[in-house]
């Protein structure tokens, strides 16, 4: 675990030191992907935001001081009324800091992470994201490519407390290896994902 003494305590949160990251970064310039939207990505978040009913999913892979969504679904604005359902909080970008959200956790852990609501534990609930981007429920698993190197994670997110029940465990778990499986098949033939 890592504390910046120079930065304001949110709450309990530290995020994981991440020996892998040089290696990490490696593999995924190895693979291409990390560093650009990919439609194909894309495609598999909203797959994933879908099936769980959640309003924002990710394909996210982690670098040394960020995080880069490079598949990306937010839910669709009202082009009828752009004042109806406006967030409160901002949506997330393609890009996070490390520090920002429970993503790097997972993939130092090497474990699907589910959260029903961020606010029952006390270690997430001060993440900067609770309160930027109005996160209250969350769901991922890592992307462990067949070298054994977590590349990042599969991951969903809602703005209100939720049960994301053993159906949405097995579905990100199943997503990200999906998502690995592609991204390894898509640099092997050199086609795009």
């Amino acid at each position: 675990m890592s504390y910046e003494p120079s930065r304001p305590a949110r709450g309990l949160l530290l995020t994981p030191e991440d020996p892998d990251a040089p290696a990490r970064l490696a593999r995924l310039r190895l693979l291409g992907v990390g560093e650009r939207p990919e439609p194909g990505l894309d495609a598999f978040a909203d797959h994933l935001a879908r099936f769980t009913g959640a309003p924002y999913a990710m394909v996210n892979f982690l670098g040394a001081d960020r995080q880069f969504f490079a598949g990306l679904r937010l839910p669709p604005a009202d082009p009828a009324d752009p004042d109806a359902g406006a967030p409160r909080h901002r949506p997330p970008g393609r890009v996070l800091p490390r520090a920002h959200g429970f993503c790097p956790h997972v993939a130092v852990r090497r474990k699907a992470l589910v959260l029903d609501d961020v606010r029952d534990y006390p270690r997430f609930a001060g993440n900067p994201v609770v309160d930027d981007h109005g996160l209250r429920a969350y769901l991922g698993a890592p992307l462990i490519d067949s070298t054994g190197m977590a590349l990042g994670t599969v991951c969903a997110f809602d703005t209100a407390p939720r049960t994301w029940g053993r159906s949405g465990l097995d579905a990100v778990k199943a997503l990200a290896a999906q998502v690995v499986a592609r991204v390894e098949r898509a640099a092997d033939d050199g086609l795009p994902i």
